[in-house]
């Protein structure tokens, strides 16, 4: 059982779905941000087209640290309480090198499955 108000990250490398945990009881999910790897990029540290050669593994690694910094973030300015991070098997290993000790105390579950195309009750589902 997951407690109300508990974040659930469905992510992959290329972009993450932020919930809710509306229920008091059991699981009601409620998206609440899209993450991009644009909406986590500061416009001036954004390559130009010429210089863009990074493999694309480089770029779901680096997605997935940027991800995490920016979940450790919501943890330090106390946005979040309870996470539950569902994730690729690659982008979860990349992700858990990243984890501040706070989000580390407050994660309830990690699942290392893709979900990022799965609808809200494929998610809720795969929680129970």
């Amino acid at each position: 059982m997951l407690p109300q108000n508990t974040v659930v990250v469905v992510a992959d490398g290329h972009a993450a779905t932020i919930f809710r945990n509306q229920a008091r009881h059991g699981i009601d999910l409620a998206a609440s941000e899209t993450v991009t790897p644009e909406s986590l990029s500061d416009p001036a540290t954004i390559p130009q087209l010429d210089e863009v050669s990074a493999s694309r593994d480089e770029e779901e690694a680096g997605f997935a640290v940027r991800l995490t910094r920016h979940l450790n973030a919501m943890v330090l300015k106390h946005k979040m309480d309870d996470v539950v991070i569902i994730a690729d098997p690659s982008t979860l290993g990349v992700m858990r090198k990243h984890y501040h000790k706070e989000l580390q105390l407050r994660l309830r579950k990690e699942l290392a499955k893709s979900m990022t195309n799965s609808d809200i009750p494929s998610i809720q589902e795969a929680l129970t």
